[in-house]
C-alpha cells in the first residue's frame, strides 16, 4: 500500500501517543477547513449546496487495539500506523451520487494533497452490498520547524447509502461480524433498494432543475402586458404639471404626489 511509505516519516516525528495523536487531529481540522471553504465556494458560484453535512473523529485507543489484534497484529505504534489507514476520518454526506464525484475530484486537485489510494465501492459494491466512495489522503501538517505528512481517510456517500451503512455497521457489532444469513440477505436487498432510490431521486432533481431552467427562459409574456397597460394607465390619468415649482404646489402636496406616482388612482384625489 502507497501509505506505507509514510509511517517512517510519522514515527520519526511522533515519539509519543499524544504527539501523534496531535498530528491527526492537525491533519483532521485542516480538512475540514478546505472541506468548508470548497462547500462555500460551490455555492457562491453555482448556488447550490452539494455538501448535507460532515462527521469527524479520531479512532479510539481501544478501537485501534481491537483492530490491530483482529488482524493479528502486535500493538505496537508501527503496527498502528502500518495497518490502520482510518485512525483519522471524515465522512460527507451528499444529496446525490453525482456530488460524490464533484467532491471527490476538487479535493484530488488540490495542489498541497496527495492521494495516496482510492476505493469506489458505489461502482463496485462489497459483498455486503456497501456503497462509498473512499479516499486515502495524505495531508501536510505544518508545524513550527518542519512539515509532516498525516493519512486521512475520506468518505463521501449519500444520505441513503450513509442510514444504510449506520445500521450495517451497528449489526456488524452486535453479532461481532456474523449476522445470521437471513439478515444478511436483507441487508444485500435493502442495499439494492437504497441504489434505485438514489438513481430515482437524483433523476428527479435533474427534472426539477431543467424544468427550473425552462420557466427561467420563457417569457412572461402576460405579465409584461399587464405590467405596460397598467403603466400607460398611470400615465394618462396622473397629468403631472411640467414644472412643479412653477405650479406653486405645497411642498406637503408635491410629497403626496410623488409617494403616489405609481398608484393608479388620479392625482386630482390628492390636490
Amino acid at each position: 500500500m502507497d501509505a506505507l511509505k509514510y509511517v517512517s516519516q510519522i514515527l520519526d516525528d511522533a515519539d509519543s501517543w499524544e504527539t501523534m495523536m496531535f498530528l491527526y487531529d492537525a491533519a483532521l481540522r485542516q480538512m475540514s477547513t478546505k472541506i468548508d471553504i470548497l462547500n462555500e465556494e460551490f455555492i457562491h458560484i453555482h448556488n447550490y449546496n452539494p455538501i448535507e453535512h460532515v462527521k469527524s473523529r479520531i479512532k479510539e485507543p481501544k478501537s485501534i487495539v481491537k483492530k490491530l489484534k483482529r488482524h493479528g497484529h502486535e500493538v505496537t505504534l508501527e503496527n498502528m500506523l502500518k495497518y490502520i489507514t482510518d485512525i483519522a476520518g471524515i465522512r460527507i454526506i451528499c444529496s446525490f451520487t453525482q456530488d460524490i464525484y464533484r467532491i471527490a475530484d476538487m479535493l484530488a486537485k488540490q495542489s498541497d494533497l496527495r492521494v495516496v489510494e482510492l476505493t469506489d465501492y458505489i461502482t463496485h459494491p462489497k459483498v455486503s452490498g456497501y456503497r462509498s466512495y473512499h479516499m486515502l489522503v495524505a495531508v501536510p501538517v505544518h508545524l513550527s520547524d518542519r512539515v509532516v505528512d498525516i493519512i486521512v481517510e475520506v468518505q463521501i456517500r449519500t444520505i441513503a447509502q450513509d442510514f444504510w451503512a449506520s445500521l450495517e455497521h451497528k449489526i456488524y457489532y452486535k453479532f461481532e461480524g456474523s449476522a445470521p444469513e437471513y439478515i444478511s440477505k436483507d441487508l444485500r436487498a435493502c442495499a439494492e433498494f437504497v441504489a434505485e432510490l438514489d438513481d430515482k431521486m437524483l433523476s428527479l432533481n435533474e427534472a426539477i432543475q431543467s424544468e427550473a431552467l425552462r420557466k427561467a427562459e420563457k417569457p412572461d409574456s402576460k405579465r409584461g402586458v399587464t405590467v405596460k397597460n397598467s403603466y400607460s394607465s398611470l400615465h394618462r390619468q396622473q397629468k403631472f404639471p411640467s414644472n412643479m415649482r412653477s405650479a406653486r404646489i405645497p411642498l406637503d402636496t408635491r410629497a403626496i404626489i410623488m409617494k403616489n406616482s405609481m398608484c393608479n388612482e388620479p392625482i386630482t384625489n390628492f390636490l
